[in-house]
């Protein structure tokens, strides 16, 4: 089994505060216009949600470079306040040993956001995003599906270091799966991404980060297979 995971670092209030300045326009251009709500403590109960101690790879750092992400691929959504809100709330749940995160954080999403001011149409893309993280998989047409799913597996593309920390992080979300059932586990998660016709459905995403990822994934597999 893996060894016992380490106790998380404090979460950097640095990197909150400019998460937490980051909702506001993402919030402010979603809602219809009416008057609504404070909108912090929706920041403040995101950002705690996603501070959890049980979070390894899933935290803070990786809802801010969703986020950057999304800035990078938004010319390829239709409707990109969408889309930032859904960046926000895909994985707002998540207990490593639960199967239906993607679920729970889009109820949560129809839950929050009519009452933070945003449309029924727009809340319910926003909840249709969020359940698509769960495959990645998004129809050629879905532009705003491309955008998340895009951003959202990014991290797949980095440098060999980077990837290295991801795995290691997802690893130690993990540590109460025993070393057999993990691998077991996350070669099938792999063979599921490297057996999708392409990772990345934007044309900066295939031009940019394909390449890269598969061969990230192949050589994690190719590592899973000789333990």
């Amino acid at each position: 089994m893996a060894d016992p995971v380490a106790p998380v670092d404090a979460v950097d209030p640095v990197a909150l505060d400019a998460l937490r300045s980051r909702w506001l326009p993402a919030l402010l251009a979603a809602r219809d216009g009416a008057r609504h709500p404070d909108p912090w403590p929706y920041a403040d109960e995101l950002l705690r949600r996603w501070s959890e101690p049980q979070r390894r790879y899933h935290t803070v750092t990786h809802l801010t470079a969703v986020l950057d992400h999304v800035d990078t691929l938004e010319e390829y959504a239709d409707d990109p306040a969408a889309v930032r809100l859904a960046a926000w709330f895909h994985d707002a749940v998540y207990l490593p040993e639960r199967s239906e995160n993607e679920e729970r954080s889009a109820r949560l999403a129809e839950r929050a956001l009519p009452e933070a001011g945003v449309g029924a149409a727009r809340t319910a893309e926003v909840a249709r995003l969020v359940r698509l993280t769960v495959g990645h998989d998004p129809a050629d047409d879905d532009r705003n599906g491309q955008v998340l799913c895009d951003a959202d597996l990014a991290v797949l593309a980095g440098a060999p270091g980077a990837y290295a920390a991801y795995t290691a992080a997802v690893r130690q979300e993990y540590h109460f799966v025993p070393d057999d059932a993990f691998r077991a586990g996350r070669s099938a998660i792999l063979r599921q991404l490297l057996d999708l016709p392409r990772l990345f459905r934007t044309p900066l995403g295939a031009g940019r980060w394909e390449a890269t990822a598969r061969h990230n994934l192949r050589s994690e597999l190719e590592m899973l297979s000789l333990r």
